[in-house]
């Protein structure tokens, strides 16, 4: 039980960081804009598919994850 308990903590001050550095504008030049993210804009709509930035993330994830878990 201890070690949910230590997780959750790990992960809120994961989450406090990450929205601490976006919030900054450190992770705002780049993420979002990768080259490989769809954009399409015509007229006054505009549809955004980060489908790149959704990967590296996705990656991202995963290895920390696997870091947890040994």
């Amino acid at each position: 039980m201890q070690e949910i308990g230590k997780l959750l903590v790990v992960i809120g001050i994961v989450v406090v960081l990450l929205g601490a550095a976006l919030w900054s504008g450190v992770g705002g030049g780049w993420l979002g804009r990768l080259p490989g993210d769809i954009r399409v804009e015509r007229g006054n709509s505009a549809f955004y598919f980060p489908i790149v930035t959704c990967i590296i993330i996705s990656i991202l994830r995963s290895i920390i994850m696997s870091l947890f878990r040994r």
